[in-house]
């Protein structure tokens, strides 16, 4: 994740604690975009993005409320409110979307899935030369 979203997600922190190590979050990026989607979340759609959550699901079958949910509860004002879902792969893609949707319209932050299939045809465009980094 960090050769695909570099510049703009730094400093990967695995195993961050907060409240006090009560709580972990996989994996929490710097947003140091100073151009783009992860520039424009705070300023196009006030989300508070200083960092950026990785939840990482080691799953091959459905990723349900729960999961969300755990995500949505590392999220804060001073933290940010954005996050990834990383999992191996998702059954009912439409399904996960809008339960992210439901997270999103309820003020409890944006999560965005990503897959195996994403990763591959990430790391594929950026060795063809399509990325935009």
């Amino acid at each position: 994740m960090e050769f695909i979203f570099y510049p703009y997600l730094t400093r990967p922190i695995i195993e961050q604690e907060i409240h006090d190590g009560r709580k972990r979050i996989d994996i929490s990026f710097d947003n140091s975009a100073e151009k783009g989607f992860f520039h424009q979340l705070y300023i196009a759609k006030d989300i508070p993005s200083q960092y950026i959550f990785v939840e990482c699901k080691n799953y091959g079958s459905e990723v349900a409320n729960p999961e969300l949910d755990q995500l949505s509860g590392r999220f804060s004002p001073n933290r940010g409110k954005f996050g990834l879902m990383v999992c191996r792969t998702i059954v009912d893609m439409e399904k996960f979307i809008a339960r992210c949707a439901d997270t999103y319209h309820n003020s409890r932050g944006m999560i965005i899935p990503l897959v195996d299939e994403d990763f591959i045809y990430l790391l594929n465009e950026i060795k063809k030369g399509n990325s935009k980094r």
